[in-house]
């Protein structure tokens, strides 16, 4: 695997940022993407176990509508109050498994009540077209259950969902959903970048070429030469290491993770996003 860019590795000792209109572009992207394999799916295939507890297809259509549509959702509500943002993109990542029950509950609700999970997601998709320019407006605080978010960072958090819910599509429906590249590349930097902020440190480089590179675990930081810990992963395996889609000791080892080092072993740490 080639490394990453020098260029990476230096925006990784600061809060990374991402461009608005490649935010944007790569939103549209990824929902046609996810609208478009959603149609594709027999009656068998909705049927079929998602690989989330209790979710079959359909479920996970749904909850892909409800990530959508909570972009319009939030901007038809009042400005937050607060003057800066109290939650960053990290602090959503680390928090998200902290509502894992709410969500299921909101999930399967409405499932229960969709007919036709393609046709929920088509509902979201009409709602977002309209104010596409406004989700990623970086001067409009939102008022999120975590408290108040930059407008633009919420839709940083949508391509996640969509990059790893997309993934779970295909592989529980075996259809092809495409992943747009910079909904990738953003999926993969915050998800790097949270982790590092749960094992803050620098005994262990954690590479996921070409995209990114980050310090991270407690231990002696290493400043030159070849690190003596070292974790590389491809971007899909790294997504599902961070989400609990994969397990380390399945991967541990292969073409798609290798690590090296008495602390690279980073099972005990992951999942970051619940």
């Amino acid at each position: 695997m080639p490394p990453a860019s020098r260029r990476d590795r230096t925006r990784d000792r600061k809060p990374r940022t991402y461009d608005p209109a490649k935010t944007r572009k790569a939103l549209v992207a990824q929902v046609e993407a996810v609208t478009e394999a959603a149609h594709q799916l027999t009656p068998e295939q909705r049927a079929r176990h998602s690989g989330l507890p209790g979710w079959d297809v359909h479920a996970l259509l749904v909850h892909i509508a409800l990530q959508i549509d909570a972009v319009p959702r939030l901007l038809g509500e009042p400005e937050a109050a607060a003057r800066a943002p109290e939650v960053s993109l990290t602090r959503w990542a680390l928090s998200t498994g902290t509502i894992a029950d709410r969500i299921d509950e909101q999930t399967l609700g409405e499932a229960e009540r969709a007919g036709d999970g393609a046709a929920r997601i088509d509902e979201a998709v009409a709602q977002l077209e309209p104010v596409i320019e406004q989700a990623v407006r970086e001067d409009l605080l939102i008022p999120h259950r975590f408290g108040a978010m930059r407008m633009h960072d919420f839709t940083v958090t949508r391509l996640v969902e969509l990059v790893v819910h997309s993934d779970d599509l295909a592989r529980a429906a075996g259809v092809r959903v495409g992943l747009d590249r910079v909904a990738l590349a953003t999926t993969v930097r915050l998800l790097a970048d949270a982790f590092a902020a749960k094992a803050p440190g620098g005994a262990v480089e954690v590479r996921v070429p070409p995209y990114a590179v980050v310090q991270a675990v407690e231990g002696p930081r290493h400043t030159r030469g070849t690190p003596p810990n070292v974790v590389e992963a491809d971007p899909l395996t790294w997504v599902r290491l961070a989400t609990g889609r994969a397990e380390w000791t399945e991967l541990a080892g292969t073409a798609q993770l290798s690590a090296s080092g008495e602390r690279a072993d980073l099972s005990a740490l992951l999942p970051v996003l619940g």
